[in-house]
């Protein structure tokens, strides 16, 4: 029987190794381990694990290609719904998603969706018969009407995607010098290699005739009105993310070697600070505490490791409450980063430099539980303590960037500075649809995807009924 085959183990560097190196550290699947997983699979009749893929691909129809030894099948069934699998199957949280919904995983291991989904996409990549395959089915005719796509994250990415296949002259414009959003600057290289994995798949998309203008700060090299009232925009999709990071408004957070975990990890992503032949180091000292614990401070923690520190994660709850996915998590602590739980910053404190010499914190246990339903932390009294460090790096979450806001009329925002968008992606300003980060706050890259896809699908109405 299919469910009494186990899980099949996913290959990955030894933790003491790969806290040296900025090497991807899962090695994924061969083809036959992929096969073997594959055949797993139930196929049930009414597949949850589609219904909680937020870009909803057909699941259990790629797997059975993938059974069958038919990998090509196998993509063109998840082109139709991704044009990013190769990322997805790295860093989407399958465990609460797809995964979450296997029938398989309510008495044992769930089929490993995730990790086949990367295999076909890397064996498309990496195999050359396989090399030249179309990457959309798609045979609908250009039809001259332009769409303006802002950010080339991955709900930019996917909004782009959609409508080129139905035929719309679609160009990202992307405020840093390379394409991805956070998908460039955000996640490590050890989780989701640049040259190997992501920058083929943003070709894929521009394959499609999709055009990427980079350095483009739309607010201020240009606007939304310029776009749609000067060069020929009909509808424009805001897929800005949030870029915006939070702080604890904590004594001590101006000294010298507190960074955000967005300037850490766009500097060590983007700008390579963390290979020699870069001019652009960053300094991370022999001692770093990070502040949170979501996948961001997971990142921020592991990048600094192999960066020569030692690492603590400091999170004022309980590990079972550790908002980050469990891969990241037992990666870190594999790889020797400590995490004080139940700990809760109160001060960063300096040397007569102006540089950070240690966190003060304070022990917290659990109360009552917030309007999430978790535990509210409170702090014990009297149990303050210190910990040595020379970087403190905040992983707080993140905000959208208000110039967008701010410099286009008729576009509503929440008290959190999010977009306002309806369920469709249209903002309260008609023309203009937003999804992702930018109308959400920090989430997921597949629902940032799944959100670019919704809007796309609205776009198209909207446009359809213009003249």
């Amino acid at each position: 029987m299919a469910n009494r085959i186990p899980r099949v183990a996913v290959r990955e560097q030894e933790p003491k190794v790969r806290a040296k190196n900025f090497e991807e550290v899962c090695y994924g699947y061969n083809r036959e381990e992929a096969m073997l997983e594959a055949s797993r699979c139930l196929h049930c009749k009414n597949p949850r694990c589609v219904t909680a893929c937020p870009v909803s691909i057909q699941i259990p129809e790629f797997i059975a290609k993938v059974n069958e030894g038919d990998i090509e099948g196998a993509a063109a069934i998840i082109a139709r719904d991704s044009s990013l699998p190769a990322v997805c199957g790295r860093v989407c949280p399958q465990e609460t998603q797809c995964e979450g919904s296997c029938v398989l995983g309510v008495k044992g291991e769930p089929v490993a969706i995730g990790k086949l989904e990367r295999f076909v996409a890397d064996y498309m990549r990496e195999d050359t018969a396989a090399k030249n395959s179309p990457v959309s089915d798609s045979e609908h005719k250009a039809n001259g009407k332009r769409v303006a796509i802002v950010g080339s994250g991955p709900a930019g990415l996917a909004c782009a995607s959609d409508l080129a296949k139905w035929g719309y002259d679609v160009t990202i414009f992307e405020a840093l010098h390379k394409a991805g959003g956070v998908l460039e600057y955000g996640i490590p290289e050890f989780r989701l290699p640049k040259d190997k994995v992501l920058k083929p798949e943003i070709e894929d998309v521009t394959r499609l005739g999709v055009k990427i203008e980079t350095d483009v700060i739309i607010g201020k090299t240009v606007t939304i009105d310029s776009l749609m009232d000067e060069e020929g925009f009909k509808a424009v999709f805001i897929g800005s993310g949030a870029g915006l990071p939070k702080f604890m408004g904590i004594p001590g957070e101006n000294l010298c070697g507190v960074f955000s975990a967005n300037e850490f990890l766009t500097r060590n992503n983007l700008m390579k600070a963390w290979r020699e032949d870069y001019l652009t180091p960053i300094h991370a000292g022999k001692k770093v505490c990070v502040v949170g614990g979501g996948n961001v401070a997971m990142d921020a923690a592991r990048t600094a490791l192999r960066l020569g520190a030692d690492v603590h994660i400091v999170y004022r709850r309980t590990e079972a409450e550790l908002p980050a996915r469990r891969e990241e998590v037992h990666h870190a602590m594999e790889e020797g980063i400590i995490f004080d739980m139940l700990t809760n910053p109160v001060e960063i404190l300096g040397d007569e430099k102006g540089w950070v010499r240690a966190l003060r914190c304070i022990r917290m246990e659990l109360g009552e539980p917030d309007e999430s339903g978790r535990r509210s932390p409170v702090p014990i009294p009297g149990s303050e303590f210190e910990i040595d460090t020379e970087t403190v790096i905040m992983a707080l979450g993140t905000s959208p960037n208000p110039l967008i806001s701010k410099t286009t009329e008729g576009l509503e925002v929440t008290r959190r500075g999010c977009l306002v968008a309806d369920d469709k992606g249209a903002t309260t300003r008609p023309g203009v649809f937003a999804g992702g980060d930018a109308v959400t706050g920090a989430a997921t890259v597949i629902l940032a995807m799944g959100a670019g896809r919704t809007a796309a699908k609205a776009i198209d109405e909207y446009l359809r009924q213009q003249p």
